[in-house]
């Protein structure tokens, strides 16, 4: 940011001015050299010339660097427009720098928000993963248990027909052996009996 520094004008001082300025008695100067420093007229006319070229330059010197009232009031001025400006300037800039921190502060806010929702979308996702690969393993887990009992039943069933079975047989060797015994035992008595006939 650029800011005008002031421009010191300075005034031209005539020898008028310094005449008017630097004014004092040169004849009593004159005579007072006479007098007491025992100068002849050309001596004190020189020294009295030479002091007042001193003072002059001296003063011109001075005022070379001073500024008119004018020139004070046009400074003062143009630094307050200055200063109105630069204050104009950061006010703006104040403004300017708190809409982009709002707005990066929305934006923010915003990526948050979105960040919130797609965070709970996958959640919801990954849980209703979750759930369906559990409800599928329960099935499986289902599947295979009636299966296992399905087997289980058909070998009960099996056993079952197989006893049924060996009971059949064991019957029906039952009655065998009951048929044997008595085919035997009719012959035993049928000899026993002839026997006794014979020998009685």
């Amino acid at each position: 940011m650029f800011i005008r520094s002031p421009i010191i004008f300075k005034p031209w001082v005539n020898s008028r001015c310094l005449s008017s300025i630097t004014k004092f008695d040169t004849r009593k100067f004159v005579r007072s050299l006479q007098e007491q420093g025992g100068f002849n007229e050309k001596q004190s006319e020189a020294a009295v010339s030479i002091v007042n070229q001193a003072i002059n330059d001296g003063i011109y010197s001075i005022t070379n660097n001073l500024v008119t009232k004018e020139t004070l009031s046009s400074i003062a001025y143009q630094q307050k427009v200055d200063f109105a400006k630069l204050k104009g300037e950061l006010q703006t800039l104040d403004k300017s720098e708190f809409s982009s921190l709002k707005k990066e502060q929305e934006k923010l806010r915003t990526d948050l928000t979105n960040l919130k929702n797609r965070l709970k979308e996958e959640i919801t996702k990954n849980q209703a993963s979750v759930r369906l690969d559990l409800n599928l393993e329960k099935g499986r887990i289902r599947e295979e248990s009636s299966v296992h009992e399905s087997k289980i039943e058909d070998t009960y069933s099996r056993i079952d027909e197989e006893v049924a079975n060996m009971q059949m047989q064991i019957k029906s060797v039952k009655t065998q052996v009951l048929q044997w015994l008595m085919g035997v035992s009719t012959g035993l008595l049928a000899l026993l009996f002839t026997f006794t006939r014979f020998f009685l």
